[in-house]
C-alpha cells in the first residue's frame, strides 16, 4: 500500500488501487474529489482559504481547488463527473476566533458554487480528525483524535519597577 501524507497547503492525486492519501485535520479542512468513471481522486489540506491581505480578499482556497482539479484531469478525470467529500473545520482553540467554522463554510460554498455534489461531510466539533482517502475508489475513512485542550487565561503576575530593554 502506497501511503502519501499531505500537510497544510498540500494536495495529492492518484488512481492506483493501492494508494491512500492521509492527513490530520484540526481547524483545517480537506476536500476529497473523485471521478467514479475514471477511478481518479485527490485530496487537499486547506487552512484559511480566504485571507484578507492589504485590503483585498485572497481566494487561496479557490486556487488550491483549481490546482487539485487540474492535477486530476491528466489522469482521466472529467469535471462534470466529480463528486466531493468535506472534512475538518474543528474549533480547536476554545474562546478564540472560530477559524474551523470559516474553513468549513468555504468548503461547503465552493462545492455548491461549482456544482460538485457533496456525498459526505463531517465538519465542526472540537476534536481533530485523522483522514484516509483512497483516490481510486473514492472511499474516505475518518477517525477522531483526542478533544482539543481548552486554553486557560494566563495569570497576571505582579509587576515591579524593573524595566527590560
Amino acid at each position: 500500500m502506497t501511503n502519501l501524507y499531505i500537510a497544510q497547503g498540500e494536495d495529492a492525486v492518484g488512481r492506483s488501487e493501492d494508494m491512500v492519501i492521509t492527513t490530520i485535520l484540526g481547524s483545517c479542512i480537506s476536500i476529497c474529489l473523485w471521478d467514479p468513471v475514471a477511478g481518479v481522486g485527490g485530496m487537499n489540506h486547506l487552512l484559511l482559504p480566504e485571507m484578507h491581505q492589504a485590503g483585498s480578499l485572497s481566494t487561496s482556497g479557490a486556487v488550491a481547488m483549481d490546482r487539485l482539479i487540474n492535477r486530476m484531469m491528466p489522469l482521466g478525470a472529467v469535471r462534470p463527473r466529480l463528486r466531493g467529500k468535506l472534512f475538518g473545520g474543528s474549533s480547536m482553540l476554545q474562546g478564540r476566533t472560530d477559524i474551523g467554522a470559516r474553513n468549513a463554510a468555504f468548503g461547503q460554498a465552493y462545492l455548491k458554487t461549482e456544482g460538485i455534489p457533496c456525498d459526505a461531510e463531517n465538519v465542526g466539533g472540537t476534536r481533530a480528525r485523522k483522514l484516509r482517502f483512497f483516490p481510486a475508489t473514492g472511499v474516505a475513512q475518518l477517525k477522531f483524535v483526542e478533544e482539543a485542550p481548552r486554553l486557560k487565561t494566563p495569570k497576571v503576575m505582579p509587576s515591579n519597577d524593573v524595566e527590560l530593554f
